[in-house]
């Protein structure tokens, strides 16, 4: 636990060491930005259920550095019947996650970066109870225009699965080396709409270890100038799972993002 906490302060670095550095003037735009998005569901009637999606977004950008940090988090209640069939409000889901990514552009106005990864998932009704990943490598901002930018990058890493214990056997700490592969691709379709995907893969070259794949799109409109709309819809999967859990949850929700 102590390792994954050093390798998230050390991607986190340039966002906190560079907090304190940056106050700004009118004129000056901060090289700071954040957003943090919230979704409620309260269900009563024949049945009761409530869902809360949260999450945080933090920006830094200046000069050939670039670093993210995002936050992420799901929980579902449900009226559900016990094993006395007396109902009772039980948690049927709760997954977060964090990730972290520092870029640094090898030539100034260049397209060209190596960057630093590091992410941690931790979901409770999967068949892990979490997964942490390390990678670094090359990348390329492909494409840049004023509405539109295209970034992808590919580099070796580490990757920790710790699988949930069953009746059967108990819990495993699997490590495996992986190649990671990411891109993200952002357009304004127009003054008020964002169109953004997201793909992240950590293929495990090794025969029968697990890998992981992930993918989101979402569609922002905005509201104010501060307060946004976000559609997403986000497709998980793992390639090895224990018998009883699927390989592959998709999530879809509707949030309100403010930009601070």
């Amino acid at each position: 636990m102590n390792r994954k906490i050093i390798s998230l302060a050390l991607c986190c670095a340039p966002l906190i060491s560079n907090a304190a550095d940056n106050g700004t003037t009118a004129e000056e735009p901060s090289s700071i930005t954040a957003s943090a998005e919230l979704g409620l569901l309260y269900k009563t009637g024949n049945t009761k259920s409530g869902d809360v999606k949260a999450g945080l977004d933090i920006k830094w950008e200046e000069d050939v550095w670039r670093s993210t940090l995002e936050w992420d988090m799901l929980v579902k209640k449900a009226e559900q019947a016990d094993e006395n069939g007396d109902e009772t409000f039980a948690t049927t889901d709760q997954k977060w996650t964090i990730t972290s990514k520092t870029n640094y552009t090898l030539e100034k106005n260049g397209k060209n970066y190596i960057y630093g990864d590091i992410a941690y998932e931790n979901n409770r009704f999967s068949g892990y109870e979490d997964q942490s990943s390390i990678s670094m490598g090359w990348g390329r901002q492909w494409y840049k225009s004023k509405d539109t930018s295209f970034f992808a990058d590919i580099g070796p890493g580490y990757k920790r699965d710790v699988t949930r214990a069953t009746a059967d056997k108990g819990s495993e700490t699997l490590s495996s080396f992986i190649i990671q592969a990411q891109a993200l691709y952002v357009t304004k379709l127009n003054e008020h709409v964002e169109f953004k995907q997201s793909l992240s893969a950590k293929y495990a070259p090794k025969s029968g270890e697990n890998d992981k794949y992930k993918a989101e799109t979402s569609i922002t409109t905005k509201l104010i100038e501060t307060l946004q709309l976000k559609f997403s819809f986000t497709i998980d999967h793992n390639s090895v799972v224990d018998e009883g859990n699927e390989k592959t949850e998709t999530q879809t929700a509707m949030t309100l993002v403010y930009s601070f």
